[in-house]
Parts: C-alpha cells; structure tokens; sequence
C-alpha cells in the first residue's frame, strides 16, 4: 500500500498540471463530445508508458536523442498548428457554442488526443524515464504496486477532468466564455510549442 500510494502522488503530481492534453480534454469535456473514448484512451496511454518504464524501457528513451528530437520537432508543429484553430475559433463567432467546439468525428478526436500524448517528448520523460526509475527503489511486488498506482492516478484525473467539466457548463453557456477559453488553450498551446522549439535548439547544439 505504501509503494501504490507513493505511486499515486508522484503520477499526480505529474499530470495534475496545465497542458495541451489536459487543455484538449477539458474543452472536449465542456462540449460533451466523445469524452469516455478520450479519458479512456489518455489515462490507458499513460497506463501503457508506465507500465513499460517500470519494465526497465527508460534506458531506451534517454539512449535515442534523435527519437527525442523528432518527437519534439512533431509536437511544436502540432500544437503550433492547434494553437492557431483555437485562436481562430475564438475570433469566430460561429465557434462559440457548445455545439460548435468540437464537430470532429470519434476517430479524429481520437487521432488528436494520441498526438497531444505521443508527440510530447515530456510524456516520455516523466511516465518512461522518471516514473520508471523511481520505481527502481521497490521489488517485485512493491514496484507492480508503485505502476498501478501512478496509473491509477492517471485514470482518476483524466475521468474527474473529463466529466467533472460539465459542473462548468452553466459558466459556458455564454458565447464569451467560450473566447476566454480558447484564447487561453490558445496560448497554453503556442507557449509550449515555443519551449519545445527551444529544446530543440538545444538538442541540436
């Protein structure tokens, strides 16, 4: 029980924090579409990566900076790109309502949260590399219980971001509410394209 709580709050303190993904999962939350599939799919994509740093798999992470340096490039232009949409969106009045925030079909929606999870080399880092390592301090049963735990604190964020955005669907029944927040997903989105352009820079040398 200590090493699965001890699990829980370093994967917490991990994913408990303002990103695309989280951003991409909140507006899918407060437009109400497809958003078991999405929690679904990023709390068992994360599931997936930290299961293979408890493995051992980290090694091969921090061995192929190339690998690092490809994803880092990808992720800046994704969220470079989706930042624009959500600039765009916000400056459209068309845009702004519930029933216009997310139209996409399940399989784009789908598409588009793998990209906001696979395309961020800090996934990589913090469920593979860091997590994994951690779990280096436990044995055998211990460090499985380390895993589920910080697994489970994956799953309990994404369901209580994902469902718990609709206790805010009265504050965004107004066309305004809308354009706060995509200016803000907006701005989340260029800022940390920028950081991953300048890891890329620093990569490259």
């Amino acid at each position: 029980m200590h090493a699965a709580l001890e699990g829980f709050l370093l994967g917490a303190s991990l994913i408990v924090a303002i990103g695309a993904q989280n951003a991409y999962v909140l507006r899918q939350g407060l437009a109400r579409r497809h958003v078991l599939p999405i929690v679904l799919f990023c709390a068992l994509a994360d599931a997936v990566l930290i299961a293979a740093g408890v493995a051992g798999l980290g090694s091969l992470v921090t061995a192929a900076p190339r690998l690092l340096l490809g994803v880092t490039l990808g992720g800046a232009l994704f969220l470079f790109a989706y930042g624009a949409l959500a600039f765009r969106r916000a400056a459209s009045p068309g845009g702004l309502s519930a029933a216009g925030a997310a139209q996409m079909r399940l399989g784009p929606a789908i598409a588009t949260a793998a990209a906001f999870t696979f395309l961020n080399p800090h996934v990589y880092l913090d469920t593979v590399v860091l997590l994994g390592s951690l779990s280096g301090r436990h044995e055998g049963p211990a460090r499985l219980a380390f895993g589920l735990g910080a697994a489970a604190a994956s799953f309990a964020w994404f369901f209580s971001l994902g469902f718990g955005a609709r206790l805010l669907a009265p504050l965004f029944a107004r066309p305004a509410a809308w354009r706060v927040l995509d200016l803000m997903i907006g701005t989340v989105m260029t800022l940390i394209a920028l950081s991953l352009v300048r890891q890329a820079m620093v990569m490259l040398g």
